[in-house]
């Protein structure tokens, strides 16, 4: 396995100035990764998100290093087919974007929430559509020879049990997973058995750390969908068995990209180094 970082790890350093988004590029190189990922590219427009994406594809080839996934967040649940026909475009658009940075995957979200009314009230009743709209997506990404998945992520596709039906109600053979290891928290899985159910399934994997506390504490303070509390955390110093996640998805034979993201409240430079620390680590020992 390789191991990139998402430019999403960044965003403390990023919203204090202290880097921009090119400089990313370079930073993560020099900390000894081997690919960055990018999330949303700021622009208000699609030919200025593919300026961006341009200029983000000549720093990491001048630099040496990959750019490896483009992550977008998206709403797959329309309720008219002409609201689906857009978000549709919207993504394939930004396809385009994944294309020029040289991305190989795009992560897209589904849904972020339930609705009171129709088929939005459930998360099984909102699939068939979903999955049909993320079909039209994947076929417009083989074309470009970019593999689409979807991440657990957003409270409502989020376990393991709805993210694994998701990926058979699509059944395209370009569509697969993003498994973050440390989002199955936020649902109050347990991650082991949520990474041994979709691990056939991923076509990139986030690394993230958590801390999981059953009442308010120090920084956990933001809640789970039961009710516990969490924070994010360096990897290797938190709640996630991430070293047996690790050992998990590459007896299913993933060999790809593990990619971190780091969402700790300490200095985001030093919770990424040693993050990346204790994942070469693990990556060492299985």
């Amino acid at each position: 396995m390789k191991i990139s970082v998402s430019s999403y790890s960044f965003s403390q350093a990023l919203r204090a100035g202290k880097i921009t988004l090119i400089e990313c590029v370079a930073k993560a190189k020099e900390m000894g990764f081997d690919g960055i990922e990018f999330i949303d590219l700021p622009g208000d427009s699609l030919d200025a998100q593919k300026t961006m994406a341009a200029a983000l594809r000549a720093e990491a080839d001048r630099v040496g290093i990959e750019i490896n996934a483009y992550t977008i967040g998206a709403n797959l649940y329309r309720d008219t087919e002409e609201e689906s026909d857009a978000e549709v475009q919207r993504l394939c658009g930004q396809l385009e974007v994944a294309k020029i940075l040289g991305a190989s995957v795009m992560r897209h979200d589904v849904c972020y929430r339930l609705g009171k009314t129709g088929n939005s009230r459930s998360f099984d009743l909102m699939l068939p559509t979903i999955a049909a709209n993320a079909r039209r997506v994947t076929e417009y990404g083989q074309t470009l020879g970019i593999r689409t998945c979807t991440e657990n992520h957003g409270f409502i596709a989020q376990d393991s049990d709805r993210v694994e039906r998701l990926f058979n109600a699509v059944n395209h053979d370009n569509y697969g997973l993003l498994v973050d290891m440390g989002n199955f928290i936020c649902a109050d899985e347990n991650p082991i058995t949520a990474v041994s159910r979709v691990a056939p399934y991923a076509i990139h994997v986030h690394a993230k750390d958590m801390m999981i506390r059953n009442a308010p504490m120090g920084h956990c303070r933001s809640m789970t969908r039961g009710g516990n509390y969490f924070c994010g955390t360096v990897i290797g110093e938190g709640d996630v068995p991430v070293k047996q996640c690790l050992t998990i998805l590459k007896r299913a034979g993933y060999d790809g990209y593990v990619s971190i993201e780091f969402e700790g409240c300490g200095d985001c430079i030093d919770g990424i180094a040693r993050g990346l620390e204790h994942l070469k680590e693990y990556l060492s020992q299985i």
